[in-house]
């Protein structure tokens, strides 16, 4: 029996065999298309190659694309576990023609490989075709040899695709296998179709037109092919499987889930390790391709992948957190195929087992909620939908938990009115989305890129350049020129300007050619090779053909130089204080100053932050050579070095290694393209100035170097200096000293406190302002600058000296009055101190006031009224 990673590699190596490229698996986060949430199809990657707005070195390619559908247009994510073949994240095996092959040499690869190098046998198999594609339907006959009532005309979208309302589109052909009539369910067509027995196993779409409009459909001049097969489900089926999550690949991660929860995978509980095997990949490769849990977006919809999978393992009698535990079992069984799975282990397991943690107390918290609600509900009445929303959209609390937890009272949801909660919802999301992927690159830069190539970059080399113009633009328009105060982007074959990438910001400067100078304010990288300087004509005029020199602001460089260097090392050094699964999640480096968000799940303490900046500087002071090759990708992250998560690379890598650690290794080692320092001594200092959190296990921290670093220590030894002054004691001796101070205000503070309240006691003063109101003995003060939380001690002392009765004090400052009445115990039951306290408050221009029956206090704008205050108590006694 072939085991998935032996199909998966089959599938490859034909295709490569027969002159495909094979290209590896883009990201789960599409970069070419703002349309999208998520990859989800194989042709995702290669969708401007498709529309012709890219080029490429091949005209064929085959994939094995890693695809997510759990959000947007595509969301399976409620069917899996509970169907055969559902899932949130699969293997689309795909091969491609840019305007090669056409119709009959798909069909023919196709058929080949399924029936000669898979061994699928041809009587089980069935093709369709689009009702009006005679030409694909004469090629199966021919072909393939299928009889006429094998291959079935759909005159249904399903056999017609489309990349969207406009653009390129085209019939397909599905082949479906046939797993006999011992399984319900009829072919492609009739009416039974939607039973199990036909399963289609591979789409190969024609893209034959343009759709210019509703009306209009015109051929396309290279007509090309793009296919689909999901491994998952050809997998099942040459393993001798119907159900996709008995292939080999899922047996062994679902053995795992069974040993790990003591509950076998069978009966009521197969759905539940379904679930466990299905969302663990699908957020670990979220993960690993840079996706973190959070409350919108693509985290949102990661984060309910993970619960959904974590209540699962609950409903299995998991007790302590278990995804991570598996995570382990997938990278064996996958990260051959994906190594990037391998290098996101540590992340992975780091993610998964906080984000479980957390959603356990969620699970708790929810629970008691759900009391709460249904407690003052009568008898079988359902939760309110909007109830069970709140819960589920506030809390992640799950729908199908609160109907589970419901069940057992004989209750249920009002369904419709969780259904119109969860619409207003996905309206307001709908009209909040900007998009997704890279940001849309306007259609002007991919129609220069064809026309001008790539930009060569000399800027390792070199400050001053000599290039010619290429290409100018203005708004979203190409030009051949540009005058004196237009702003624009002028595109040369070759420049020393950095482009802004991998978080260090572009380059500034001059371009001049001739009488005309351009300011450079920015450079900006477009489509991968693109540089684009952005600026302003000061003088003369630009055009397209001029021979330029292109300077860099050089001591600008110098300054990102030492902040890109020191961020390196600083990454290493939060690896080795922190743990292994930092990963960068961003950063921007600026002239001397950077700023750097990485993956870790708790505030860093301060000994943990004194300890990442004393190991940066100690590689600082080593003043080691920064060395810099040129490898093989696989070649550099095979010998360790760092990979960025969402960062893209090409065949070819820069590697950047700096400092020699204890052991006589290589300190910091990354795949990077930006620039940095000659020897590790040229940043000269480093200073952590703050870390805190940006999101969801994302920590920022920023720090400056070099002259910046030097003004900051100056800047806070010269404070440290004048407080030193100021105290009259040597600066070693402050903290002492503060401490002292600090007690000795805390004593005096106290003090003034007894004295105040003594004053406002004590003595003949006191007793004569004590007077009987409606039999009750009523003790009133006005004080002047007394803090409403020394009030209370106040009134206490005074009921104590009275026996019984009511005290009402009332203290201004700065125009504002505090008021607090206190009720003896005696009275407590007769007497409302909320009550009384609140016609004092109205009387200060103030509302509300609150406490206890027995002391209450409040306070108003208008400290003048203090007098009334007391008379509105009084008078309320009085009753």
């Amino acid at each position: 029996m072939a085991s998935v990673n032996e199909i998966r590699t089959k599938f490859l190596d034909y295709f490569g065999r027969h002159d495909h490229q094979i290209v590896a698996s883009g990201p789960l986060v599409p970069h070419n298309d703002p349309t999208l949430l998520f990859t989800n199809a194989g042709m995702v990657q290669f969708k401007n190659l498709f529309t012709g707005l890219e080029q490429s070195s091949y005209q064929r390619a085959t994939t094995a694309q890693k695809c997510v559908r759990a959000g947007g247009k595509h969301n399976d994510l409620d069917n899996v576990g509970y169907t055969a073949r559902h899932h949130t994240f699969f293997e689309m095996l795909g091969n491609f023609s840019f305007g090669d092959y056409f119709k009959e040499r798909a069909i023919e690869l196709a058929w080949n490989l399924i029936t000669r190098e898979y061994g699928l046998p041809k009587d089980k198999l069935t093709a369709t075709v689009y009702a009006e594609d005679d030409e694909a339907f004469g090629l199966w006959k021919k072909i393939a040899g299928l009889p006429e009532s094998r291959i079935i005309r759909i005159p249904t979208s399903d056999n017609f695709w489309a990349m969207g309302d406009t653009g390129p589109c085209g019939p397909c052909s599905e082949i479906f296998y046939d797993h006999g009539d011992k399984v319900p369910g009829g072919p492609p067509g009739s009416p039974d179709a939607d039973g199990d027995r036909f399963i289609e196993i591979w789409n190969l779409v024609f893209m034959q037109f343009e759709q210019v409009d509703k009306e209009t459909r015109l051929n396309l001049p290279r007509p090309s092919i793009d296919t689909g097969m999901g491994l998952e489900r050809l997998a099942a089926v040459l393993q001798g499987k119907h159900d996709n999550f008995e292939i080999d690949l899922f047996a062994k991660i679902i053995a795992k889930s069974e040993e790990l929860t003591g509950t076998p995978a069978e009966g009521a509980h197969r759905p539940s390790h379904k679930v466990i095997a299905d969302h663990l990949r699908a957020s670990a490769f979220l993960i690993a391709d840079g996706v973190m849990p959070s409350n919108e977006g693509r985290g949102y919809v990661l984060r309910r992948i993970m619960r959904r999978g974590m209540r699962h393992a609950q409903l299995l009698g998991a007790r302590e957190p278990l995804l991570f535990r598996m995570v382990p079992t997938l990278v064996e069984e996958m990260g051959k195929a994906y190594p990037e799975l391998v290098r996101a282990e540590p992340m992975v397991t780091e993610v998964l087992k906080l984000e479980e943690s957390n959603f356990r107390r969620t699970l708790e918290r929810g629970l008691r909620l759900l009391d709460e609600e249904v407690i003052s509900l009568p008898q079988g009445q359902p939760l309110s939908g909007e109830v069970a929303f709140k819960l589920y959209d506030t809390y992640g609390f799950p729908l199908d938990l609160t109907q589970d937890a419901l069940r057992a009272q004989g209750r249920s949801v009002d369904l419709p009115g969780f259904d119109a909660a969860m619409e207003r919802q996905r309206a307001e999301a709908r009209k909040h989305w900007k998009g997704s992927g890279s940001s849309a690159v306007s259609p002007v830069w991919f129609e220069l890129r064809e026309k001008t190539g790539a930009t060569e970059f000399l800027g390792y080399e070199t400050p001053v350049a000599e290039g010619k113009v290429l290409g100018l633009v203005v708004g979203d328009a190409m030009v051949d020129e540009a005058g004196a105060g237009a702003e624009i982007y002028l595109v040369a074959n070759q420049t020393p300007f950095y482009g802004e990438s991998g978080g260090q910001i572009g380059d500034t400067g001059t371009i001049t050619a001739g009488s005309a100078t351009v300011a450079v304010t920015d450079t900006q990288k477009f489509l991968g090779d693109l540089f684009v300087h952005v600026g302003k004509v000061e003088r003369g005029t630009i055009r397209v053909g001029d021979d330029v020199k292109l300077q860099i602001d050089a001591e600008r460089r110098a300054r990102i130089r030492r902040a890109h260097s020191a961020t390196h090392l600083m990454h290493k050094a939060l690896q080795r204080h922190l743990g292994p699964h930092v990963a960068q999640k961003g950063s921007k480096v600026e002239p001397d100053r950077l700023r750097f968000d990485f993956s870790h799940p708790k505030p860093v303490s301060k000994e943990e932050i004194a300890a990442v900046e004393r190991e940066v500087n100690h590689y600082l002071r080593q003043n080691a050579p920064t060395s810099i090759r040129i490898m093989a990708k696989d070649d550099a992250i095979e010998t360790g070095a760092m990979a960025l998560f969402g960062e893209k690379y090409g065949d070819e890598v820069r590697v950047v290694s700096m400092g020699t650690a204890e052991d006589g290794k290589t300190y910091s080692v990354e795949l990077c393209g930006g620039t940095h320092v000659a020897r590790t001594g040229d940043v000269a200092l480093f200073k952590l100035l703050s870390e805190g959190a940006v999101a969801s296990g994302v920590r920022r921290i920023e720090a400056v170097t070099g002259e910046a670093a030097l003004r900051h220590v100056e800047e806070e030894e010269a404070v440290l200096n004048r407080a030193a002054a100021t105290l009259k004691v040597p600066a070693s001796e402050l903290p002492a000293r503060i401490e002292a101070l600090v007690e000795d205000r805390r004593k005096l503070e106290r003090e003034l406190a007894d004295l105040r309240r003594k004053m406002a006691t004590g003595g003949t003063a006191a007793e004569s302002a004590v007077r009987q109101v409606n039999g009750i003995s009523f003790a009133a003060r006005e004080l002047e600058g007394v803090p409403a939380k020394e009030l209370r001690g106040t009134a206490d002392e005074l009921k104590k000296q009275m026996g019984t009765g009511v005290v009402t004090l009332v203290s201004v400052s700065d125009g504002k009055a505090s008021v607090v009445v206190s009720v003896t115990e005696d009275l407590a039951d007769r007497l409302d101190s909320v009550a009384l306290v609140r016609k004092a408050v109205e009387a200060l221009g103030g509302q509300g006031g609150g406490g206890r029956r027995d002391f209450a206090q409040g306070g108003g704008p208008d400290g003048s009224q203090a007098a009334a205050a007391i008379a509105a108590v009084e008078t309320a006694l009085a009753g």
